[in-house]
C-alpha cells in the first residue's frame, strides 16, 4: 500500500522560503509522476507542479513558475518542493500525490491521482 507523508510546512513571512518533503513508500515509484497540489480554505485543490520520477523532468503552474522547484532523491524515495519568494496567496495546505497513468505528464487534474498524503500547512504572513 502506498504511503505518502508530507513535512516541512510552517509559518513564514512574505519573501521567505520553505522546503516541503514528500516521503513515499509502498511501491517502486520509478514509473510514476508525483504531483504537488495545494488547497486554501474555501477553494478547490490547485495543481502546483509535478515531476516524472524516473527522469526528473518537471512542470509547474504559472502561479509558481520561477519561484518553486520540484526535485527528488531516489535513494530516499522522497520528492521535494522548494518554495522561494513566498507570497500570502501561497498560504494553503500542500499535498503530494502519485499519478500512475501513461497518458499525461503530471496532470493538473487531482482526480487523476490515486494516492495522497495527509497534507502540510503553509502559512505566509504579509
Amino acid at each position: 500500500q502506498v504511503q505518502l507523508v508530507e513535512s516541512g510546512g510552517g509559518l513564514v513571512q512574505a519573501g521567505g522560503s520553505l522546503r516541503l518533503s514528500c516521503a513515499a513508500s509502498g511501491r517502486t515509484f520509478s514509473s510514476y509522476d508525483m504531483g504537488w497540489f495545494r488547497q486554501a480554505p474555501g477553494k478547490e485543490r490547485e495543481f502546483v507542479g509535478g515531476i516524472r520520477w524516473n527522469i526528473g523532468i518537471t512542470r509547474y503552474a504559472d502561479s509558481v513558475k520561477g519561484r518553486f522547484t520540484i526535485s527528488r532523491d531516489n535513494a530516499k524515495n522522497t520528492v521535494y518542493l522548494q518554495m522561494n519568494s513566498l507570497k500570502p496567496e501561497d498560504t494553503a495546505v500542500y499535498y503530494c500525490a502519485t499519478y500512475g497513468g501513461s497518458k499525461f505528464f503530471a496532470p493538473a487534474s487531482p482526480e487523476l491521482y490515486d494516492s495522497w498524503g495527509q497534507g502540510t500547512q503553509v502559512t505566509v504572513s504579509s
